[in-house]
C-alpha cells in the first residue's frame, strides 16, 4: 500500500507538483491502480498463445553519412566539432 508520504516522494522525484488537497485522492487512485495490477497478476490463462511470428525488421544497409562539416553547417551552435545543445535541467 502506498502512503501519502510515498506519493509526495514520488511526485518530487518525477518533478510533479501535488498540493495538499490533491494528495489524498491521488494516493487512493495510485493504490487502486496497484490493486488492479495485483488482479492482473493472478489471472490464469488457458494454455499457451500460439502466434505466427515473423521478422518485420529490414536488413541493415550500410550507407555513408554526411561529412562533419556539412552537418555542422545546420547547427545553430557548435563546439569542438560537435553540435552544442541547450543544457537539460
Amino acid at each position: 500500500m502506498v502512503t501519502e508520504n510515498d506519493v509526495r516522494d514520488i511526485a518530487e522525484l518525477a518533478d510533479i507538483g501535488i498540493n495538499t488537497e490533491e494528495l489524498g485522492p491521488f494516493t487512493d487512485q495510485f493504490n487502486a491502480i496497484l490493486d488492479y495490477f495485483d488482479v492482473l497478476d493472478r489471472v490464469q490463462g488457458e494454455g499457451s498463445v500460439i502466434r505466427d511470428l515473423s521478422n518485420v525488421m529490414r536488413e541493415d544497409v550500410i550507407e555513408l553519412s554526411l561529412p562533419q562539416e556539412e552537418v555542422l553547417k545546420n547547427a545553430a551552435f557548435q563546439e569542438d566539432g560537435f553540435i552544442r545543445a541547450p543544457r537539460v535541467m
